[in-house]
């Protein structure tokens, strides 16, 4: 079935249809097997939909996160250059804290460098300097991508529709600021149940997570987004993602910026 309808009604169809993910409790057809000639900025548009939606209903955008920051990642999805979602109130876990299977459908964890900014970063010519200079720490992060797709059967377009995949995300650690770390060679470690599942590096994000931020910085130019003062930016994945179950317990060390810990329940 392709969805031959005008752009709004489009847009709706597309919502209501990644929405219903949460209420059957399971995942759904792919976007793009509704409709083949979804293209990226449909994609985009359908998500800022969602948001605007979610925004009216009382969520609070808190930041952004970057996803496809790995060559690998984006070979698997035959792209170029990463992705973005937005990020709620509601997503966010406290460190150590505990995330329900009510809460997530396919949840997969990676860890990350947080960014948390002081200042706007307003594209389109921002630079990575400029990052370095908004920002007033980074943190550890393990965000958990999740999908609405069924069995995680996804396309460019699907993924960017589907708010990047975002899930929930987890700070801890202790903050510190740009100029006391080494972005491009911080290690981390992913840990599930004490067992070592991998490592990376921060120069794993595009050669450099503030790198990544600029991006993003400089694509939400093109639909008048601005990142904002307070504004917390997921850099990227720094390995890759990993399955969770209930009863998995993940924490990731990052060198100079301690730990970040999360529990999956039934």
């Amino acid at each position: 079935m392709t969805v031959k309808t005008d752009n709004l009604t489009k847009q709706e169809t597309h919502v209501k249809h990644l929405l219903e993910a949460w209420s059957k409790g399971e995942g759904v057809q792919p976007l793009t097997e509704l409709d083949p000639e979804l293209s990226l900025d449909e994609a985009y548009q359908v998500q800022l939909h969602t948001i605007q939606q979610k925004v009216e209903q009382g969520q609070r955008i808190t930041g952004k996160k970057i996803g496809l920051t790995s060559k690998a990642m984006q070979e698997s999805l035959g792209v170029n250059e990463p992705d973005y979602g937005h990020l709620l109130d509601q997503m966010e876990c406290p460190n150590r804290g505990k995330i329900s299977s009510a809460q997530v459908l396919q949840p997969r964890v990676e860890g990350e460098i947080a960014f948390i900014l002081k200042g706007d970063l307003v594209g389109p010519h921002v630079t990575t300097l400029d990052v370095l200079k908004a920002t007033d720490v980074v943190v550890p992060a393990l965000e958990i991508v999740d999908s609405r797709i069924k069995d995680w059967k996804v396309t460019l377009a699907d993924t960017v529709a589907d708010n990047a995949s975002s899930g929930m995300y987890i700070l801890g650690g202790r903050p510190k600021k740009v100029e006391d770390v080494n972005l491009k060679q911080m290690g981390m470690a992913l840990y599930k149940n004490d067992e070592l599942l991998n490592t990376g590096v921060g120069a794993a994000a595009l050669g450099d997570p503030a790198k990544c931020v600029a991006w993003l910085a400089n694509k939400l130019a093109g639909y008048d987004i601005t990142l904002k003062a307070g504004e917390i930016i997921l850099s990227g994945a720094l390995s890759a993602a990993m399955p969770a179950e209930p009863g998995d317990h993940f924490y990731a060390k990052f060198a100079d910026l301690g730990e970040v810990h999360v529990s999956f329940t039934e």
